[in-house]
């Protein structure tokens, strides 16, 4: 690994349609932390596709700032109030999440509400490592499985004494999860994508008999985990808690492998990849199953329903995606092909049903 770079996450430039005001900004958090002085240096992180996020620096300190895009409402897929709370909770229990400093749902300020943490110094993964990041097969092996154990720690806390239970409904959680994705793709298809129909269908015969219910992430991927700088195989923080709450352990790890591609997988899936999941010394789909089950006492021999999950979900949130496209609603070209991501997702949950009703009759 090179020891004479910074592979930190770097924000760029604020996008003309998503600038904050510094001198308001700036009045804000000075407020809120005793001591501080001067008009913050606003930049904007270009990862991810939901909420906005800049980095506020004052000099001597910087900050974090998330906010929805203009036009959403707070009681939304964008509920800043929602995300705050569910950090400041899970903190005391949880030590990778990142120390909250204020929440503002005063939409005059900014136009929508917001909040304001600490900033985490670290590597953030994007589809590959950073220029000159090189790690050697053993030390990607132990960021993979400290990444792992990372999950099964948020896991295995005790949601009534972080006061997380509040954020979510819990029991029923997997038939609410098949029911509520299969209406939204239902609502987004347009005519050039599978129905998804056998697929949904086949996820409702197969319910497991079993829930197990505890906080979990939701959006659990390496892009949203932090690495310590001088030892990247080291997490030392977990990001966007915007989908958290009270669900199923086995549904959480079964979207996290939704986005696991791994080198032995063919072009197409390789063609979507947003993490380095390829790489020597990474495990594969199976190992990450095998490893998890083994430290948490789950079957892992039951877990193909949790991976056809993951990949119809996927397909439900690239659809919806898709669909703004279609219907000319955004011009971004990198929606261009999703459809085609459909079909090949489409493919796949097939194929893992295929396989699973083979290995059944074979026993």
């Amino acid at each position: 690994m090179s020891n004479n770079a910074s592979f930190s996450d770097q924000p760029s430039a604020m996008r003309r349609e998503d600038a904050l005001d510094p001198e308001v900004v700036g009045a804000y958090v000075r407020e809120q932390v005793p001591g501080l002085a001067g008009v913050p240096v606003i930049r904007q992180f270009r990862g991810g596709a939901s909420n906005l996020t800049y980095q506020l620096d004052f000099g001597q300190k910087a900050f974090i700032l998330r906010t929805a895009p203009m036009g959403t409402k707070a009681k939304s897929a964008h509920d800043m109030g929602r995300e705050y709370a569910i950090m400041d909770q899970l903190k005391p229990f949880f030590p990778p999440v990142p120390r909250m400093i204020a929440h503002c749902d005063d939409a005059a300020l900014l136009g929508r509400p917001f909040y304001i943490m600490e900033k985490m110094e670290g590597i953030i993964l994007r589809a590959n490592f950073p220029r000159g990041l090189e790690m050697a097969p053993e030390q990607v092996r132990q960021l993979c499985t400290n990444a792992i154990d990372t999950l099964i720690q948020l896991h295995q806390i005790d949601p009534v004494a972080a006061g997380v239970q509040q954020f979510g409904k819990g029991e029923g959680y997997i038939q609410r999860q098949i029911e509520g994705w299969s209406e939204r793709y239902r609502r987004a298809k347009t005519w050039n994508v599978p129905g998804f129909e056998r697929v949904m269908a086949w996820l409702q015969r197969n319910l497991p008999a079993q829930e197990h219910i505890c906080f979990i992430h939701n959006d659990f991927r390496f892009d949203n985990l932090v690495l310590a700088p001088e030892q990247p195989s080291a997490i030392i923080g977990v990001l966007d808690w915007e989908m958290a709450t009270m669900g199923d352990p086995l549904m959480d790890l079964g979207n996290a492998l939704a986005y696991w591609v791994q080198a032995d997988d063919d072009f197409l899936f390789k063609k979507f990849r947003l993490q380095p999941t390829h790489v020597p010394g990474m495990m594969t789909r199976r190992e990450v199953v095998a490893y998890y089950c083994q430290k948490t006492g789950h079957n892992p021999d039951n877990f193909t329903f949790y991976e056809v999950y993951g990949l119809f979900r996927l397909a439900a949130i690239v659809q919806q995606i898709y669909y703004r496209y279609h219907h000319g609603q955004t011009t971004n070209p990198a929606f261009r092909h999703f459809w085609i991501l459909g079909h090949y997702l489409h493919y796949r949950c097939w194929r893992l049903i295929s396989n699973r009703n083979t290995d059944q009759r074979t026993k």
